[in-house]
């Protein structure tokens, strides 16, 4: 058969969807729920009515499901308010969003506020996040809005301003100005996008960063980092990356508390800047930012300290340093190392850019899933596959390797916002394989015989796995996975460098135009139509079809079944019928000898790893996501697929390609509907 249709588009997809309408974009957010904010506003504006939010109430359900659900003694006395009932002059922002304005309540998501802490220092990116000219006052309907990031999406989510409150004071997230109110309604809005409020319960500040602004997260171990590391901080710093470090506290109770040096354990600060001078031997050097706004490092290159009195104006004045206590300091880079645990930074996409002059990279994204029976890593090679070609080797004079330097982030999706039907994070990680050329999904005998060039550093429970690597120019193939077999689950493989990445393959040429009939089909399409007619019955098609491929022992099957022959004849159009039966016919003797292949032991049915090479043997070529349709619709619940099914699979993708051609978007329709398999 001709037919090899891409082993991934899912990019290309989103591409397509970006130029053809923008949803999803920047300009035009997805609305969360299908709520438009300026429409509802518009709407309880002109009924002099305040807006409530049907689609996160003022609840039980919106405050948790364990800790804060019905059971709980903590919810009993909470009262949800909005902010005119709880002050007597509510603002939305009061001079300007700064760190002052976060401060944590009763709920454990300080990695949220550390990450809307970060967020202040980046007004662009800020009021991204929270649009401005929203008031207690200007049209004023009780009605609210933000954007997040989200898988690969932006999304407006929309809240009313009622918040929850124990004697008339907000429980969760508040700020120093008891009349100010932005931040506590974003972690509502944030809350409703997860499901509710306790979902947001423990986590990690890079998952909030990244949703803040779309970025590509690295997370690096100090006692572990790369011996380039400066130079990956330099660069992020030039591209606009957003940066926090933290000291690891052992001890919970010593978490936040400061030491002899001046810095505080369990605390997250910013890294706004990195430098060189040469007082009398090159000193690299790192400026910090603790979000409290005072408390600041004491030992050498602090503010006060010696260091400075020997460098010239010119050099201070390009470090920009200030003698001042406003929780800005600068420290050398063996004493960043030394103290700090552990470092992050979060790469923007390039839409979040200030200046087009800034080095930017180019991200891909690309979605997929892991279904049991299918993609789910029974044995590795069965797990979903994608590819990259590195082209651009780095313009780096001081490497002598030839190289490309690029980031791979693996997400797993909507595993907290499950938590409350008993979801875990999956423990995930991914390995990377050279290839060259082949446009097939990677069978077995690759990974027996290749070992990796690449993989992440450990398989591990959170929500990302996130790596950078350089790698010698060429084609590589990409394999994400669980640690455990069999676990179901949602995903986005995001590239992030300066690379070229491939998205899709050619469909291999026909060997004959639609003009040059072989003398077989003639013959077969001569049988058909003396069999059919133009009556076209079910029954005269089955018997039609038991001609072709009759009862047979080996493969324990008594011929199609009527279902199947009427699903097949609705599917197809008269002149495919004839065509496609035709192309049946000639491989009776080849499509019954694949299937006898994988069903060695004479069971009757193969498992659904063995219908991916028995399809792929067929001669399509299918992606990740058309192999996990065809499992759930042919598979038992033994994960197990007879040979009527199988041939009637086959029928299918034949239909599906003849009439998509190389179309993708008509390929994606034909692969969205419900009837096609």
């Amino acid at each position: 058969m001709p037919y090899t249709p891409s082993g991934f588009f899912c990019d290309r997809l989103i591409r397509e969807r970006e130029r053809r309408d923008g949803e999803g974009s920047l300009n035009k957010p997805i609305r969360f729920n299908g709520q438009d904010y300026n429409t509802l506003r518009q709407d309880y504006l002109q009924r002099k009515t305040l807006f409530e939010d049907e689609a996160f109430p003022a609840t039980v359900e919106s405050l948790g499901f364990k800790e804060l659900g019905h059971k709980s003694n903590k919810v009993k006395n909470i009262v949800w308010k909005r902010p005119k009932e709880i002050s007597e002059n509510p603002q939305f922002i009061v001079g300007g969003a700064s760190r002052t304005d976060i401060c944590q309540g009763d709920l454990g998501d300080c990695w949220l506020l550390a990450a809307i802490a970060c967020l202040t220092l980046n007004e662009k990116l800020l009021y991204r996040v929270v649009p401005q000219e929203q008031s207690f006052t200007e049209n004023y309907a009780g009605i609210f809005h933000f954007q997040f990031w989200r898988y690969g999406d932006w999304v407006d989510v929309v809240i009313d301003d009622r918040v929850p409150t124990f004697n008339n004071q907000l429980v969760f997230t508040k700020s120093a100005e008891r009349n100010e109110f932005w931040s506590a309604l974003l972690e509502k809005a944030y809350a409703k996008l997860h499901g509710s409020y306790e979902a947001l319960k423990g986590g990690n500040t890079t998952e909030a960063m990244e949703d803040f602004t779309g970025g590509v997260t690295e997370f690096y171990e100090m006692k572990e980092a790369p011996k380039e590391l400066y130079k990956i901080m330099k660069k992020a710093l030039e591209r606009g990356s957003l940066m926090g470090c933290s000291i690891d506290s052992l001890v919970p109770a010593r978490f936040e508390t400061r030491t002899v040096t001046g810095l505080v354990k369990g605390h997250a600060y910013s890294v706004t800047a990195v430098g060189e001078v040469k007082p009398e031997n090159k000193v690299r050097l790192v400026r910090l930012r603790n979000p409290w706004g005072q408390v600041e490092w004491n030992g050498p290159w602090s503010d006060n300290s010696k260091e400075w009195v020997n460098l010239s104006k010119a050099d201070k004045d390009k470090l920009q340093h200030q003698n001042a206590e406003d929780g800005e300091f600068w420290m050398s880079f063996e004493d960043f190392k030394k103290n700090y645990t552990k470092i992050e930074i979060c790469n923007l996409t390039p839409d979040a850019l200030e200046d087009d002059k800034i080095h930017k990279w180019t991200v891909s994204v690309n979605e997929g899933r892991w279904v049991r029976g299918c993609s789910a890593g029974d044995t590795f090679w069965t797990n979903p596959q994608y590819r990259l070609r590195l082209l651009e080797e780095d313009d780096d004079p001081d490497d002598n390797e030839v190289v490309c330097t690029f980031v791979v982030s693996l997400m797993q999706k909507n595993r907290r916002k499950e938590r409350k039907m008993g979801a875990n994070l999956f423990t995930i990680g991914f390995a990377i394989y050279e290839m060259h050329g082949n446009k097939q999904h990677m069978q077995k005998d690759f990974f027996l015989l290749n070992s990796s060039k690449a993989r992440s550093k450990s398989y591990i429970n959170l929500r990302e796995v996130t790596q950078r690597f350089r790698l010698s120019p060429g084609e590589y193939v990409i394999v994400p996975s669980t640690y455990e077999p069999h676990q179901e689950g949602e995903f986005i493989l995001r590239f992030w460098g300066v690379f070229s990445y491939r998205t899709s393959f050619p469909r291999q040429p026909a060997p004959a135009s639609a003009g040059e009939e072989s003398e077989e089909d003639q013959q077969f399409r001569t049988i058909f139509q003396e069999i059919a007619g133009d009556v076209k019955k079910w029954c005269l098609f089955k018997h039609f079809f038991h001609l072709v491929f009759p009862p047979d022992k080996d493969l324990n099957t008594e011929g199609f079944s009527l279902e199947s022959c009427r699903s097949m004849i609705a599917l197809m159009d008269v002149s495919f019928v004839s065509s496609a039966s035709g192309r049946l016919c000639c491989e009776q003797e080849t499509q019954p000898g694949i299937f006898k292949h994988y069903n060695a032991d004479q069971t009757g049915s193969i498992n659904s790893y063995e219908m991916r090479n028995a399809v792929n043997d067929a001669g399509f070529r299918l992606n990740n996501q058309l192999y996990d349709i065809i499992t759930m619709r042919y598979a038992n619940e033994n994960m197990n697929i007879d040979f009527d099914s199988f041939i009637s699979c086959l029928v299918r993708l034949e239909a599906m390609f003849s009439k998509s051609g190389s179309d993708w978007l008509s390929l994606t329709q034909y692969y969205a509907r419900d009837s096609i398999f």
